[in-house]
């Protein structure tokens, strides 16, 4: 019965925010959103994927600011997600979007092991893949968008990042003003967009260049 009443919680929240996120969710994008909610609660205990928090919470924090990004990808888009984790931001939008086609970078064993089960439960497998080591120790998959909403260490990594991403990519990064002040200081040229419904918190539009860095 309790989970039942979270995933009703889960999909009212869904439903009715939406178009404050400029969103426009089908009722079978909703039904998938939950089973990832549901999935993710069921591994949450034993993984610590995501901090706990209420249906509404979760709904609003992590699957509406993560849908944000749709917007930003032409049919089609091949993406990196880095530091993947519970899947965020990187599973939802694959739901929302059957075009769309991902390389999940997770270096724990764990946390992937998850990841291989939520795409094979939520029947989105075959348009992911899953790279289980440091985005360092690997070589950008060729994709057109880099997106990253958490990782350990991020702040003294994003310059890495920016290095690693394919030339001419796009890299959408969630993050505040430490992240803002980040990229000034190692003069990246970036575009920033407040998430909805938030004061503090932005997604970071960064072009990488032929160089890496530049």
């Amino acid at each position: 019965m309790e989970d039942a009443e979270e995933s009703e919680r889960l999909q009212s929240t869904l439903a009715n925010q939406m178009r404050e996120y400029a969103l426009e969710l089908s009722p079978r994008t909703i039904e998938q959103l939950t089973s990832y909610y549901t999935l993710l609660r069921r591994w949450n205990e034993r993984l610590h994927l995501v901090a706990p928090c209420s249906p509404e919470e979760f709904a609003q924090r992590h699957l509406l600011e993560s849908l944000v990004l749709v917007k930003f990808f032409p049919p089609a888009s091949s993406i990196a997600d880095v530091g993947s984790g519970a899947g965020l931001p990187i599973i939802p939008c694959l739901i929302a979007r059957a075009d769309l086609k991902a390389t999940l970078v997770e270096s724990s064993p764990k946390k992937s092991v998850f990841l291989r089960e939520a795409l094979s439960q939520l029947g989105i497998s075959s348009r992911a893949s899953i790279i289980a080591k440091t985005f360092e120790s690997t070589t950008a998959p060729d994709s057109a968008f880099v997106t990253c909403r958490a990782l350990d260490e991020f702040i003294d990594k994003v310059e890495a990042l920016v290095k690693w991403s394919p030339a001419n990519s796009t890299l959408l990064l969630f993050g505040g003003e430490t992240l803002r002040q980040k990229l000034e200081q190692i003069d990246l040229r970036y575009t920033e967009h407040l998430l909805p419904l938030s004061e503090k918190r932005f997604l970071f539009q960064v072009k990488s260049v032929v160089e890496g860095c530049g």
